[in-house]
């Protein structure tokens, strides 16, 4: 799917989702169908450059983005919000 197609509540819901510490990016990926690379596409275009840089220093090396190394499983915390 790509960056285009998506409507402005859908965008503004994956921000919230990229902005949470908890979520991962396998869990936009899965509900979005976004890599995490596609995901920081969209950041940076959709958020101002100081965001931007604010939101990469706090999500890079961070753990919690990446399911496969946070050491558990899915399940863990989904918002009531989160289709899947």
């Amino acid at each position: 799917m790509g960056l285009a197609t998506f409507s402005v509540g859908e965008i503004d819901r994956i921000i919230q989702m990229a902005w949470e510490d908890r979520t991962s990016f396998d869990v936009i990926q899965r509900q979005f169908g976004l890599t995490p690379g596609q995901t920081i596409k969209l950041m940076r275009r959709e958020l101002s450059p100081r965001s931007f840089k604010m939101w990469r220093a706090r999500t890079a090396g961070r753990k919690t983005k990446h399911g496969a190394v946070r050491g558990f499983g899915m399940g863990r915390f989904r918002a009531p919000s989160q289709k899947d």
